[in-house]
């Protein structure tokens, strides 16, 4: 039977942690002599109050958890999050409508970087440092940063570490799962406080320069100006693409480095293909802009691999104005919105490593319709992958392609445009930011009619878990007593 009681214990204390948060933000806003830091103190309240109810009533639960409750938290600790994050929002009144607010706050949560703000600039820094602060969380995964945590009121976090973090498992960096969490946690901060130092050499404020940290680590994306990165500096543009690329890495990667294990960097396969990808469409980017636009090399090479890296780690970040590109180089981005970077990095979409074996294996059915009764196994960094990992990443690809073919039909019945909805969709299920058409890099999704707004939510949970996670909870067996 589902333990419904250790499902409300665990959303309980994870309600706790995020007043904790709020608070931190309403210090930012203090600290900058405004007024709102009183919606802060007041979410925070109505958040630890209710999380401090529910915690007493069921602390005494059973602390055994199986499968079926590590996803419905892990499923349900987006929602939430959003619902009470949301608070801040309404109660200042920067986004009145609790849909807006509500799609505001799970596109920072699940790192998308969608916003429905038109004038940014406008708010207050308290509400800019939680719009960057719910990527920070989001980013590495709130489940990640609360398995650190969660041992100290006696419970156990294997198998939702398993469930929210699909394929930063692959290596473990420690055989305890919590020395794993706040090992991820801490290379996630160290790179974090490294670019805000970089980006603060680079003349940028320190409040712009943390939370802009916060966007480029988590894969984010939100800005705390109207036109993202677009009249920044080149060196802070170069500054960014470099720790977007960062970011994009599996953070194994970013252990095997500090030890100076170089060389299982380089001979990971997923990165050299990640790293060969960006360089690619980089080039042909670059040499289109320069040779038909006559556009000056630097600019053009540097406007690339911004897009480029932005688009591929799921960042959204821009620098320039990619739907006025030649129709195949938008299409060359667009394609781009379904590569994701590396497995065990913020960033979402399908990611390299998915598309990496699923083309090895479709090269060996040549060798195997040739040599039927041969033993053919897929490799990948020399070992064998088995047929069970190739059949999931199908059903997976497959499952993507499907919710991406609803998604755009469903967005087009409530009148987005063939485009819109298509870049919409793609957008807001690898989390990446900007789309095309309406949702274009240079405007937002205020325009999305309500209801689109709910679909796009609910595809920013599924892109961020990865599909199966959050759609098992609607399959009609997962709540059977077994």
């Amino acid at each position: 039977m589902l333990n419904w009681k250790f499902v409300f214990y665990v959303m309980s204390v994870l309600m706790i942690v995020e007043s904790f948060f709020l608070i931190i933000s309403s210090a930012v806003a203090l600290l900058y002599g405004e007024g709102d830091f009183i919606y802060f103190v007041q979410s925070a309240g109505i958040c630890f109050l209710l999380g401090g109810i529910v915690y007493l009533y069921t602390r005494g639960c059973s602390r055994d958890i199986g499968k079926r409750e590590a996803f419905l938290v892990v499923s349900l600790v987006w929602v939430v999050f959003s619902i009470f994050g949301a608070f801040p929002f309404l109660l200042g009144g920067y986004i009145p409508n609790f849909t807006d607010a509500f799609f505001e706050t799970i596109s920072g949560f699940t790192t998308t970087g969608a916003s429905i703000v038109n004038d940014i600039e406008a708010l207050p820094h308290g509400i800019l440092f939680w719009r960057s602060l719910t990527h920070l969380l989001g980013g590495m995964g709130i489940l990640v940063l609360t398995v650190a945590v969660l041992p100290v009121f006696g419970i156990g976090g294997m198998a939702m570490f398993n469930a929210e973090a699909a394929g930063i498992t692959t290596d473990k960096l420690h055989p305890r799962i919590k020395e794993t969490a706040q090992r991820l946690w801490g290379i996630y901060m160290l790179l974090v406080a490294v670019e805000t130092l970089f980006l603060v050499f680079g003349e940028m404020d320190l409040f712009d320069a943390v939370c802009h940290s916060f966007g480029t680590l988590a894969s984010g994306g939100f800005s705390t100006k109207n036109s993202s990165i677009v009249n920044y500096s080149p060196y802070i543009q170069y500054v960014l693409i470099v720790f977007m690329f960062l970011a994009g890495v599996n953070f194994t990667l970013h252990y095997f480095a500090i030890k100076g294990k170089l060389n299982k960097v380089w001979k990971n396969q997923e990165f050299r293909v990640y790293t060969g990808l960006i360089i690619l469409v980089t080039s042909i980017i670059t040499l289109t802009l320069v040779y038909l636009d006559h556009g000056p090399f630097e600019k053009s090479f540097r406007d690339a691999l911004f897009q480029v890296t932005s688009i591929i780690t799921s960042t959204g970040f821009v620098s320039a104005d990619y739907s006025l590109w030649h129709p195949y180089l938008v299409f060359l981005i667009f394609g781009l919105m379904f590569t994701g970077a590396c497995v065990g990095s913020t960033s979402g979409g399908v990611k390299i490593l998915r598309h990496l074996l699923l083309f090895k294996n479709s090269i060996l059915e040549f060798k195997r319709m040739i040599h039927p009764s041969a033993v053919l196994p897929v490799r990948y960094n020399k070992e064998m992958v088995g047929q069970d990992v190739i059949s999931k990443i199908l059903a997976f690809v497959i499952l993507y392609i499907m919710v991406f073919f609803i998604g755009c039909f469903a967005m087009t019945l409530i009148g987005l445009d063939l485009i819109s909805a298509m870049g919409a969709v793609a957008t807001t299920m690898g989390g990446i930011g900007p789309g095309l058409g309406v949702v274009g890099p240079m405007n937002n999704f205020a325009s999305v009619p309500e209801a689109g707004k709910w679909i796009l939510s609910f595809l920013m949970i599924l892109g961020r878990l990865e599909l199966f996670t959050f759609l098992i909870i609607f399959i009609p067996s997962f709540w059977k007593n077994q």
